[in-house]
C-alpha cells in the first residue's frame, strides 16, 4: 500500500544531493524493520535515486544518556535493535549504530547522502535533535509518523480537552490509516558502502556491559524486548487471552493484558499492526475488539496530543489545568493521613500491602496493571506533603522503574492523576475536587490472587 501523504512532512526545501552515495534514514523512535513507514519510503527513495539505503542510530551514553533511562530500559532497548540490525541487514540494508546523540550522527552521515528521512516522536527531546538537524548538511530531509495510528496534527490542531473530544476526530480518520503496509524490494543492497558501526549491536548484553549507566534498576527476565517477541507474545495473546478483554480488562489478577506497552514504547511494533491483528481476530468479539482498540488508539493518541500542544508536559505547572492546580492549592494544607519518604514509597514499605505488591510489580518486573497504575498514582498525591512534590515523586518513580515510562503515556497518565483530560468531583480532604480512588477499588479485583501473582512474578526475577 501507498503510504498515506499525511505521514510525510517534507522539513526543508532542499533539493536531495546529486551523486549522494545512499538515502540515509535515522531510525529512532521506530527502532523496528518491520512496518515502519519511514523505512518503507527510504527503500523507495533509495530505488528512485538508484542509491542503496544507510539506517543509523545514535547510542546516548554517560552524561549524554537519554534522561532518566537506566540499565532495565537500555537492556530492553538493546534486545530490539538487535533484532532491526539482522532484518535490515537481511534486506540487504545498512545499519550504522554509533555513541552520539542522534541529531550529531545523522549530520555526520548526511554529508554523503542523497536524501535524509526521520521518523518522529513527540517529547521535547526528539523534537531538539529534530531542530538540531537542521537542513542536515545540504540536503533534503522528510520526516514519517510510524509510531501513532492518525498523524497528530492531522487529528487535531490543537490541545484536547479529554478522550470524548478527541475520540469522535479519531473515529473519523482511522480507518485511512489502519492498512497493510508491505516491505518494499530493495533494488540497490549497501553491502558495499564499508561504513563503520562504533557499536555490535548484535551482541546486546555485551553492549550493556560497555555503557557508562544507571545500573541501580536491573534489566528484567519477564520481558524481553524485540520485534520477534512482540509478535510472539500479540499471536499467543490474540489466540486466547484478548476473548476476555472486554469482560476483564480491569482485573489485573485476570491476565488479560497483552503487555504489549513496552515494544511499543520502543517503536518495536507498530500500532497499525496492532490493530490490523485486533481487528482479524477470531477468538474476540466486538466488546473486546472495541475497547481494545479505545485504548490502543484514542487513549495512547490522546497521549500523544498532550505531549505536543502542551510545552510542560514534564512539570505541574506546565501539565495541569487551572482548575486542578488551583483547587490543590486551595487544600494543600489539608492534613495528610500519612506522610511517607519517596524512598518509602519507592520501597514499597506503606501501610497498605496492596499498593505495596503494585510497587513491588513495578520496581521489580517493570509493570504494573493500568488499574493499580491508578490507584497506585493516587494514594502517592494523598501521602505526599505537597501536590507539587506528589507530582514529581510519581513521574520520578514511574519513569525509573517502567519499561513504558519517559513516554507520551506516562507524562499524560501521571497528570492524569492531578486533573488532567477529567472533570471536577465531589470535593474532599487533600484532593479537593480532583478525582478520589479509595481501597474500596480494589474490590473490583481478586485482591488475593493478585498479591499471589506479584510474589510469584518477584521470585522469577531471583
Amino acid at each position: 500500500m501507498t503510504i498515506p501523504a499525511a505521514r510525510i512532512r517534507v522539513l526543508n526545501d532542499v533539493p536531495p544531493r546529486a551523486h549522494g552515495r545512499y538515502v540515509l534514514y535515522l531510525m529512532q523512535q521506530s527502532q523496528r524493520a518491520g512496518c515502519n513507514p519511514a523505512l518503507e519510503l527510504a527503500v523507495e527513495e533509495g530505488n528512485r535515486l538508484g542509491c542503496p539505503v544507510v539506517a543509523c542510530f545514535g547510542l546516548l551514553d554517560g552524561t549524554n544518556g537519554f534522561p532518566e533511562a537506566n540499565a532495565r530500559h537500555y537492556a530492553f532497548m538493546l534486545q530490539g535493535l538487535a533484532d532491526a540490525k539482522a532484518e535490515l541487514e537481511a534486506r540487504g540494508i545498512a545499519f550504522v549504530v554509533r555513541k552520539d546523540s542522534p541529531a550529531a550522527l545523522a549530520r555526520a552521515l548526511a554529508s554523503e547522502a542523497a536524501l535524509l528521512i526521520l521518523d518522529r516522536g513527540y517529547l521535547s527531546i526528539q523534537k531538539r535533535w529534530y531542530a538540531e538537524i537542521g537542513e542536515a548538511g545540504g540536503t533534503r530531509v522528510l520526516q514519517v509518523e510510524g509510531d501513532v495510528v492518525v498523524p497528530v496534527e492531522t487529528a487535531s490542531g490543537k490541545h484536547e480537552f479529554a478522550a470524548r473530544t478527541l475520540r469522535p476526530k479519531l473515529q473519523r480518520l482511522m480507518d485511512d490509516f489502519i492498512a497493510p503496509l508491505e516491505p518494499r524490494e530493495v533494488m540497490h543492497r549497501a553491502d558495499g558502502l564499508q561504513l563503520t558501526s562504533e557499536v555490535e549491536i548484535g551482541d546486546p548484553e555485551a553492549v550493556l556491559a560497555g555503557l557508562t549507566l544507571d545500573r541501580s534498576v536491573a534489566p528484567v527476565r519477564r520481558f524481553r524486548g524485540g520485534r520477534v517477541e512482540a509478535l510472539r507474545r500479540l499471536d499467543a495473546y490474540l489466540a486466547g487471552p484478548f476473548a476476555r478483554y472486554g469482560t476483564e480488562r480491569g482485573r489485573p489478577e485476570a491476565g488479560a493484558a497483552s503487555h504489549m506497552s513496552p515494544y511499543l514504547h520502543f517503536g518495536q511494533i507498530s500500532p497499525v499492526e496492532i490493530a490490523l491483528a485486533v481487528r482479524a481476530a477470531k477468538v474476540a468479539g466486538p466488546e473486546d475488539k472495541s475497547s481494545y482498540l479505545e485504548e490502543l488508539i484514542v487513549r495512547r493518541e490522546l497521549a500523544m496530543n498532550h505531549v505536543h500542544y502542551a510545552a510542560g508536559y514534564d512539570t505541574y505547572e506546565g501539565a495541569l489545568p487551572d482548575w486542578a492546580r488551583k483547587v490543590l492549592a486551595e487544600h494543600a494544607d489539608d492534613p495528610r493521613p500519612y506522610d511517607y519518604s519517596e524512598e518509602d514509597l519507592a520501597q514499597g514499605r506503606t501501610h497498605d500491602r496492596h499498593w505495596n505488591a503494585a510497587q513491588a510489580e513495578m520496581r521489580v518486573t517493570g509493570y504494573m496493571h493500568n488499574h493499580l497504575r491508578m490507584y497506585w498514582g493516587k494514594k502517592i498525591l494523598e501521602w505526599s506533603p505537597t501536590p507539587q512534590e506528589g507530582f514529581a515523586r510519581t513521574l520520578r518513580i514511574n519513569n525509573r522503574y517502567f519499561l513504558d515510562g519517559r513516554d507520551a503515556n506516562s507524562f499524560t497518565n501521571v497528570a492524569w492523576v492531578y486533573g488532567l483530560h477529567d472533570r471536577p468531583w465531589a470535593r474532599r480532604k487533600v484532593f479537593g475536587t480532583i478525582r478520589y480512588q479509595s481501597e474500596n477499588s480494589l474490590r473490583k479485583i481478586d485482591a488475593s490472587a493478585y498479591l499471589a501473582d506479584v510474589d510469584r512474578l518477584c521470585r522469577a526475577e531471583g
